[in-house]
């Protein structure tokens, strides 16, 4: 089956939300903010966009809540502002390659969906047939960046009568690669109907994250730790012991104001 044959109804229903809005002049990027001693390097140097739910061969059914994320230190910087540093927004290809010119902008339309606003996710509602799909950042001018995922091929088996919205609820979750592990380990923050973006663009209705590891019992303090540039992961190298994670979101406005329900997870470090 072909694309083309698909394209009426490919994203009739897709959660798109492209922050067309004029660029404004962002202020001085501020001082780095300085690393928690738990906080480590990622164990590979490169950069990339990528799905949490989905992999290459995958067999789904639509509508399909996709998630994304974004390593190697990167953050989210919607459009409304420019961003600092290593940041952008996420862009799905369906059905097309990598760009040939990564000086040229990104065209809008429903092989390149635009998620401008900072969002972690949208509704697939694909008809049966099989796609690639790729992730891939880029600037506030559209402009990609060497920061695109692996391409996915999957097989959609069927297009059923389940309403797209149902899927999303507002809300945060983490994400361990394993709940016990021996470190480096990984975290990840994923934001449902929230955006995320830098605290310094001060753009309206949008969060950055905040992750707090406790140790369980006696122990050395719990470790704060914000994200203000937008970050959505990040790889811990806590002493042994076991641990709770709590993840929140904080209003970019003031830094302080919680936009949505805190959540916890147990991490068990070897």
């Amino acid at each position: 089956m072909t694309f083309r044959r698909h394209l009426p109804c490919v994203f009739a229903t897709l959660l798109l939300a492209t922050g067309l809005a004029p660029a404004q002049t962002p202020s001085a990027p501020p001082a780095a903010t300085p690393l928690h001693p738990w906080q480590v390097p990622p164990p590979r140097l490169s950069a990339e966009a990528y799905f949490t739910n989905l992999k290459d061969g995958d067999r789904i059914e639509t509508p399909y809540l996709l998630k994304f994320g974004l390593s190697g230190g990167w953050g989210l910087a919607p459009i409304a502002q420019a961003g600092h540093g290593k940041s952008g927004h996420h862009h799905l290809l369906v059905n097309r390659d990598l760009p040939l010119n990564f000086k040229e902008a990104l065209p809008f339309n429903d092989q390149y969906i635009h998620f401008g606003k900072g969002q972690m996710e949208t509704v697939l509602t694909l008809a049966p047939g099989e796609y690639t799909l790729r992730m891939l950042l880029a600037d506030q001018k559209h402009l990609p960046h060497f920061v695109f995922s692996k391409p996915a091929k999957i097989t959609v088996t069927r297009k059923n009568d389940t309403d797209p919205a149902t899927l999303q609820k507002k809300g945060l979750e983490i994400g361990l690669d394993a709940p016990a592990s021996r470190p480096p380990l990984r975290v990840r923050f994923h934001a449902s109907l929230l955006n995320v973006a830098q605290m310094t663009q001060k753009i309206p209705d949008t969060g950055h994250f905040r992750l707090t590891v406790a140790p369980e019992g006696a122990g050395p303090a719990p470790a704060v730790m914000d994200f203000v540039d937008g970050q959505t992961e990040v790889w811990l190298a806590p002493p042994a012991g076991r641990y709770t994670l709590k993840l929140e979101m904080l209003d970019n406005a003031d830094g302080r104001r919680p936009v949505a329900e805190p959540v916890n997870a147990r991490l068990e470090v070897r």
